[in-house]
């Protein structure tokens, strides 16, 4: 019997890929064996965070790094870091911004979910630009010059959303930002992979970058990163970590936070909540440094090998397979199964009918408007996929 099934829940065919609300990636023997192993002994918490900064340094090309819980976290971390600095009196405000900069310019087309994250640390964001191709009013999206017509006395940094097509290009918006010294907070969370993107800090000289540990790096869900300028990680580290010592016993690497900027020690900091254990912090590392160095053509070729076997086995049944692949050799191909002559009503109830069998199916559900169900293999197991098949063949019957 499985810890699960100890616990009366049924393990599920996670067919949506690394995603949250499914626990993420599966992390590896060795990453599982460096959180057992962490978890045994005891070590300063801000000595294991000192290790973890040159480790994400060496990876990134950043000044310096930090192991938060979780890429929305890094995104709190960073917008208090980049709000408060080394100022004490300002650490104890947070989220109260009375007398000092807190907005946030930000391209409205990147406006999401996640920015609340930015906002709990008491940024107020500021829109700016269009999107007039998705709004069909035309060919322009959010420029660079946009960002300066809105910078002021009360701007405290950028926020942008990074992804493949993000506009405008990541580097003008650092560029302009940097003429007026202004940082920039960087939402990389999903764009690993390529594992080219874990060297955005040093590539486009963003102050502060967050990333998922729990997607395709494979570290421990609760994970992420913030890696960036060594003073801003500081900052980030002091608003996060036990701050319950005598300042004259208290020793922090200086390669992490340097205390002689300090005249005293910060109480609990807005981040007090966003600890991080030192077994995550050290399975991160494990997941990072494999991540990093790691040939992907095996576990692609593995991948694929189940996306054939579930069109094989989805032959003669109503429904229309496509397989969707990326040039770049590192991310998972999908499969794409589109319902024939169907509304989006009736991929809806195929996808709430697998999720209510058994076993339980989660298949990718962001194209469901279009009749169709995507099939992210990255959890996969060969049993997943053959069980994968003959639950879809039974509800497409349906």
């Amino acid at each position: 019997m499985s810890v699960y099934e100890s616990l009366g829940l049924q393990p599920i065919v996670n067919a949506s890929g690394a995603v949250t609300r499914l626990g993420g990636a599966r992390m590896s023997r060795a990453v599982v064996g460096a959180f057992s192993d962490a978890a045994r002994q005891s070590v300063p918490v801000e000595q294991v965070q000192a290790a973890a900064s040159r480790a994400i340094a060496q990876v990134t090309g950043a000044e310096a790094g930090l192991v938060t819980t979780g890429s929305a976290a890094a995104l709190t971390l960073g917008a208090a870091a980049i709000l408060a600095g080394y100022d004490l009196g300002r650490m104890e405000m947070l989220p109260h911004c009375d007398g000092f900069p807190c907005e946030f310019v930000v391209a409205r087309e990147h406006r999401n979910g996640y920015d609340h994250a930015v906002r709990a640390a008491g940024a107020r964001l500021v829109d700016v630009g269009f999107n007039e191709v998705t709004a069909g009013a035309g060919v322009r999206r959010t420029e660079a010059w946009e960002y300066v017509a809105a910078f002021s006395k009360n701007t405290a940094g950028v926020l942008y959303v990074y992804s493949a097509d993000s506009q405008p290009p990541l580097e003008e918006v650092v560029r302009s930002a940097r003429q007026h010294n202004i940082p920039v907070l960087v939402d990389a969370a999903g764009e690993l992979p390529p594992r080219a993107n874990l060297l955005l800090p040093r590539i486009t000289g963003a102050d502060l970058v967050a990333f998922s540990g729990g997607k395709a790096i494979r570290g421990p869900q609760s994970s992420g990163i913030l890696c960036g300028r060594q003073d801003l990680i500081a900052s980030a580290a002091l608003q996060m970590l036990d701050m319950d010592d005598y300042f004259e016993l208290w020793d922090p690497p200086t390669e992490l936070i340097d205390k002689k900027k300090l005249n005293g020690i910060p109480r609990h900091g807005i981040g007090r909540g966003m600890k991080v254990a030192i077994e995550e912090i050290v399975a991160l590392m494990t997941a990072l440094a494999i991540f990093a160095e790691g040939d992907f053509s095996d576990q692609l070729d593995e991948q694929r090998g189940f996306l054939q076997a579930i069109e094989e086995g989805l032959d003669g049944a109503s429904a229309r397979c496509q397989r969707i692949e990326h040039d770049d050799g590192e991310t998972p191909p999908t499969l794409v199964i589109s319902i024939p002559d169907s509304s989006s009503d009736s991929a809806l109830e195929v996808c709430r009918r697998l999720r209510q069998g058994s076993p339980p199916v989660y298949v990718g559900h962001g194209r469901l408007h279009q009749g169709a169900l995507v099939i992210n293999p990255t959890c996969l197991t060969a049993e997943d996929a053959n069980v994968l098949v003959q639950r879809l063949r039974e509800e497409l019957a349906n």
